[in-house]
């Protein structure tokens, strides 16, 4: 049997609406991508300094660490100052988009959203951000990789 493609892209999903969180991670494994499901912002942070993801998507209103605060602490990590990160939320207000604006999120998306719209935001995002290249979903093209790679080199990781 001939090896399996890498994941496209390595992607944290962090709601604490546990159904919603493993739904978007299942949805977005379908189309390739490697996804990473946290239930609450401060696991969140741990797993993402373990997993090292190419894109982050993050709920806004959890208890505890919002995601707004998690998208700021991100941020301030040496890997994380180019992190995609998408805000996936019911809060479709002014103010919420302000905030995630303001915490340095690539994108306000209020609930529900289209799981294909979202795979393909994701992968757009990860091109404009990265020198790797194109990223053609469903070929495992893995730009995380190169990414995690170029990071060593530079002693960022």
């Amino acid at each position: 049997m001939p090896p399996e493609d890498p994941p496209v892209l390595r992607v944290l999903c962090v709601d604490d609406n546990r159904d919603a969180a493993d739904t978007l991670g299942i949805l977005l494994e379908l189309v390739g991508f490697e996804a990473k499901v946290c239930y609450d912002g401060q696991t969140a942070l741990t797993e993402a300094d373990r997993f090292r993801p190419d894109a982050c998507i993050l709920d806004l209103t959890m208890p505890g660490l919002d995601g707004v605060e998690v998208g700021r602490r991100l941020r301030e990590r040496a890997w994380g100052r180019t992190l995609p990160l998408v805000a996936v939320t019911a809060l479709g207000d002014e103010e919420a988009r302000r905030q995630t604006r303001e915490a340095g999120f690539d994108l306000h998306l209020t609930k529900p959203v289209d799981p294909d719209r979202l795979a393909n935001v994701l992968a757009d995002i990860v091109i404009l951000r990265s020198d790797a290249g194109p990223v053609d979903v469903g070929k495992g093209t893995d730009t995380g990789e190169r990414r995690r790679a170029a990071d060593a080199k530079e002693g960022t990781t």
